[in-house]
């Protein structure tokens, strides 16, 4: 199940990860597989973000341009 959304990148994959595997087991009710895939779901949109704060935290640390604004990851 999902946790809190400020949980680390990693934290988000593992979890996501072990949805999949329950999901792949074919051991679940409908019921319970769909809750499990709306929470893989959540848990994806919710690591892509991160991944797309990141590349464009990145972007701005490649950039020539100096005068560039860094701002705090959060």
């Amino acid at each position: 199940m999902a946790k809190k959304p400020t949980q680390d990148f990693e934290t988000t994959l593992k979890e996501l990860e072990e949805i999949v595997g329950r999901l792949e087991s074919g051991d679940l009710p409908l019921e319970e597989a769909l809750t499990e895939f709306e929470t893989a779901i959540k848990l994806v949109q919710q690591g892509q973000e991160r991944l797309q704060k990141a590349e464009q935290r990145i972007q701005i640390l490649l950039k020539k341009d100096q005068d560039s604004e860094l701002v705090d990851y959060q």
